[in-house]
């Protein structure tokens, strides 16, 4: 199975769990789900312990992989503390980038204005991962980097479904136009700032992620 087709698979599962096709607490049959796929277990076993890793999926004894259902204070408390990393990140890209990161950066954040006039969420989310990473390689720091991705990588599931908000890519793009700004005129305040403000999840944000968390814990409902 090549990459491009497993992180493909991946993806399906934990879409299926934002989206609530998959329930809180809901046991994730690898057989069901192989044959649904039309892959061996192989994969799937993989897929759910890569989602496992980031909290999506908890892995227990005798019952295998079962969805997890996190308390919105925790996703919060996360994405707090990923403003902080980003804030960190965006200042030490505006003092340190380089020619080949600004080229990088100008790249990321045109593919995603096509992605947000595509009206494609996923699509956009994708580019917008790969925007992040760029200011994360400005920074020079490789352990910073490490450390931002990963937990990038923790939330990804809870940032896929924030994009669902409506408008909210558009905004999304509008921001990354603030952070670019900032980082490239070197304005290493402003980017921290800028940059905080986009990842950090407050009031009305908070509230819309919760909304779509708790909408889609009524829809698993309704359909079990």
């Amino acid at each position: 199975m090549s990459e491009n087709i497993f992180f493909k698979l991946r993806d399906e599962i934990e879409n299926g769990i934002v989206t609530g096709e998959f329930a809180p607490g809901e046991r994730l049959d690898e057989t069901q789900l192989a044959t649904r796929f039309g892959v061996s277990r192989t994969p799937i076993r993989e897929a759910l312990m890569q989602l496992s890793a980031i909290g999506l999926v908890e892995i227990r004894p005798r019952r295998g992989a079962v969805v997890a259902d996190p308390p919105a204070q925790r996703v919060f408390e996360m994405f707090e503390v990923m403003a902080e990393l980003e804030g960190m990140a965006g200042a030490l890209a505006a003092r340190r980038h380089t020619d080949s990161d600004r080229t990088a950066l100008l790249a990321a954040h045109e593919r995603c204005r096509d992605a947000s006039e595509s009206e494609e969420t996923d699509r956009y989310y994708y580019e917008n991962e790969v925007f992040h990473r760029a200011i994360y390689a400005a920074t020079g720091s490789a352990f910073l980097e490490e450390q931002c991705v990963a937990l990038h990588r923790r939330l990804r599931p809870y940032r896929r479904l924030q994009l669902r908000v409506r408008n909210r890519m558009k905004v999304s793009f509008k921001e990354h136009g603030d952070v670019i700004d900032a980082i490239l005129a070197g304005d290493a305040d402003a980017a921290r700032e800028h940059l905080r403000g986009h990842v950090a999840v407050q009031g009305n944000r908070f509230g819309d992620l919760v909304a779509n968390l708790a909408n889609r814990d009524r829809r698993a409902r309704k359909e079990a």
